[in-house]
């Protein structure tokens, strides 16, 4: 299955989530989403504008000029984001669980499955 294809599964449930209204499923799903984005950004250093923009200085001009250069990720790569925001949800309830904060933690466990129940749907 394509990372396009994961991506489109966990933006179809979020989309779902907000139908629902369903917060806990929508933190997540935006959340695993981001990770996933912030994974395929490229470090800016050293990259410098083509032209610039006489109306404003060092801004860049021309169709696609301030895109940058994305980072292709791997079916795995991507499983792996996935499977790190469920451990650090988890981690993160027995914290809460420790300082008395159930309700929390409970929100995290349920963050946690909604994020496995993503990816298990696209292993299959």
């Amino acid at each position: 299955m394509e990372t396009t294809e994961i991506r489109a599964r966990l933006r179809a449930g979020l989309m779902d989530a907000m139908r629902e209204r369903d917060a806990v499923a929508r933190r997540a799903l935006r959340s695993a989403l981001a990770a996933i984005d912030n994974a395929e950004a490229v470090p800016s250093a050293g990259v410098h504008p083509p032209d610039s923009s006489e109306q404003v200085a060092g801004a860049a001009v021309g169709v696609g000029s301030t895109e940058a250069a994305r980072a292709e990720l791997t079916r795995g790569k991507v499983h792996s984001i996935l499977d790190r925001e469920i451990r650090e949800r988890l981690a993160a309830a027995e914290e809460y669980r420790t300082v008395g904060r159930d309700g929390a933690a409970d929100d995290l466990d349920a963050e946690a499955r909604v994020i496995w129940a993503h990816l298990t749907v696209t292993d299959a």
